[in-house]
């Protein structure tokens, strides 16, 4: 037979619309006591009172004695803890009934894809893109964009790496549709989170900058960037500006030197043509005087 505590849990999980948590149960029962012994004094009713001292393993202990009543009876009901808290939901063998009263929405299935990366990241989590990608081997951009649109992973931040890459974790949603309060009751937790993982390589870009940074996987799967010396940014910066000054003069001495081919090839070109003008004067002479063709650098004989 339920008992009087036993009715009052089940009445406050009831008509929570989001399921009441243990700590919130016991905080409703005391508030209630308080309550009438602020209104009714020493009168207030002894059945209200006694549960003054009501702790979170009685309560506790009230569900665990409510669910088996439902049990015993072959109610179509049970109290499952969710993330939010306590809930009354309907039992599994029950489904196929339950599923009718809504006909518009069909089950969606996952690809194997898809299952990899979501068990990747809730066993790991938080997890960035190029770790994932890292155990499975493969891009994950279609599954991992399928995940966040089911609702069940969501961006959780950035990791404190080069490019500050997002991280990924599960949602309440992915708790409650697997039947777990916390990712600590997923299945082998704690030696699946022990197992060492393949490690993302470094971006390119670090690579060609010559990085010494390593990446690796802490305890809950997410990547640390493990620093060793490098270089200081003024160093970097000093080197391209030295680069760049000697481009610099690169550039000038190319341009003076096609200056200079150029008179030199000018001056050439006005030599031949005053060359020609002394000839013809030469020529003109000999006409009149029969001498020589006086050139440059000729001397009369």
């Amino acid at each position: 037979m339920i008992t009087e505590l036993e009715s009052i849990i089940e009445g406050l999980i009831f008509a929570s619309p989001e399921g009441a948590s243990t700590k919130e149960l016991v905080r409703c029962v005391k508030s209630a006591v308080a309550t009438v012994r602020e209104a009714e004094g020493e009168n207030a009713s002894e059945s209200v009172t006694r549960h003054a001292s009501v702790t979170e393993e009685a309560i506790a202990a009230a569900i665990g004695r409510l669910n088996l009543e439902y049990i015993e009876s072959g109610r179509a009901f049970q109290l499952v803890e969710r993330p939010a808290g306590w809930r009354i939901v309907s039992r599994p063998d029950w489904a196929q009934w339950v599923r009718e009263l809504f006909p518009d929405k069909k089950p969606q299935r996952l690809t194997p894809s898809a299952l990899e990366t979501l068990a990747i990241i809730a066993y790991r989590q938080p997890m960035t893109k190029s770790g994932i990608e890292a155990v499975r081997g493969v891009s994950v951009d279609g599954p991992l964009q399928t995940l966040m649109d089911r609702n069940v992973v969501r961006i959780a931040g950035r990791a404190d790496l080069p490019g500050r890459p997002l991280l990924y974790e599960t949602t309440e949603l992915f708790l409650e549709h697997f039947g777990v309060r916390t990712i600590d009751d997923l299945p082998n937790a704690a030696e699946l989170r022990s197992v060492k993982l393949p490690e993302p390589e470094a971006p390119a870009a670090e690579v060609a900058a010559g990085s010494q940074d390593e990446l690796t996987l802490g305890e809950g799967g997410e990547a640390v960037a493990k620093k060793k010396p490098r270089k200081k940014k003024v160093e970097k910066v000093e080197g391209v500006v030295a680069e760049a000054d000697a481009v610099e003069k690169a550039e000038k001495a190319e341009k003076a030197e096609k200056v200079e081919a150029v008179e030199e090839e000018e001056t050439v070109v006005f030599l031949e043509a005053e060359d020609e003008v002394v000839a013809e004067e030469g020529a003109e002479e000999m006409g009149e005087g029969g001498g020589g063709v006086k050139g440059r650098g000729d001397k009369w004989g």
